[in-house]
C-alpha cells in the first residue's frame, strides 16, 4: 500500500476495504491496517487507564481479535475505526478488571470517544522519548518520583495515595498536577536540546 498517511476521508474508505481483505486471510492487508490504526488504538487503550507497561499486550490482543473477527465488521452499523476502537477499549477494560487495578470508573471508560480528527498514524518516537523521560523522572525529588510511579505506573488511586502520604486527596491531585507540569516542561526542554 503506497502512502499510508491517509486523510480522514481516504482512511474511512480504505479501512473497510482492508478489513474485507483481512477477513479473507490477507496478511499484507492486515499489516497495512495495523500501520494505519496502531496510534489511534494505542491512545484509546491508554485513555481507559491501561498502564503504559501493559499497552503492547493489550494491542496484541486487540489486533488478534480484529484478525479473528474482521468478517463480522458491518460498515452499516459503525465506521471501521469506531469498530476497532471499541475492540481496543473493551480489551483494555477487560484487562484492567482481571488485574483488579484501581482505575477510572469503568462505565466512564466505555464512553471514551473516538474522535475522527485525531491522526491515524502514531508518529511519536517512543524510543527517543523514553530515555528523556527516564532522565527527567530521575531528577525529581524522591517523594514526587514515588508519587508519580504509584499513580501512573502502578495505578494506585488518589484516595489510596492520600492515605499513604497522609494528606488530603486534593493535595495529592495538586502534587501530581504540578509534578506532571514540571516533567512535561523538562521533557520538552530536553527534547529540544537533543
Amino acid at each position: 500500500m503506497a502512502g499510508l498517511s491517509l486523510t480522514g476521508q481516504a482512511q474511512s474508505e480504505t479501512l473497510p476495504e482492508l478489513l474485507a481483505c483481512v477477513s479473507a486471510g490477507d496478511t499484507r492487508a492486515f499489516a497495512a491496517l495495523h500501520m494505519l490504526t496502531r496510534g489511534r488504538l494505542r491512545r484509546t487503550a491508554l485513555a481507559v487507564g491501561t498502564p503504559p507497561h501493559d499497552i503492547d499486550d493489550i494491542l496484541q490482543e486487540t489486533y488478534l481479535k480484529i484478525w479473528r473477527n474482521a468478517c463480522r465488521f458491518d460498515g452499516g452499523r459503525a465506521s471501521a475505526m469506531t469498530w476497532m476502537s471499541a475492540i481496543a477499549r473493551n480489551t483494555a477494560i477487560d484487562h484492567l478488571r482481571v488485574r483488579r487495578l484501581p482505575t477510572h470508573e469503568l462505565d466512564e471508560a466505555l464512553l471514551v470517544p473516538t474522535s475522527a480528527d485525531q491522526p491515524a498514524i502514531d508518529d511519536f518516537d517512543y524510543a527517543r522519548a523514553e530515555p528523556i523521560a527516564r532522565s527527567v523522572l530521575a531528577r525529581l525529588p524522591e517523594d514526587r518520583r514515588r508519587l508519580v510511579t504509584l499513580a501512573y505506573l502502578e495505578g494506585e488511586s488518589r484516595a489510596s495515595l492520600s492515605r499513604r502520604f497522609g494528606v488530603p486527596v486534593g493535595t495529592i491531585k495538586t502534587w501530581l498536577h504540578r509534578t506532571l507540569l514540571t516533567v512535561r516542561k523538562d521533557c520538552l526542554a530536553a527534547s529540544a536540546a537533543a
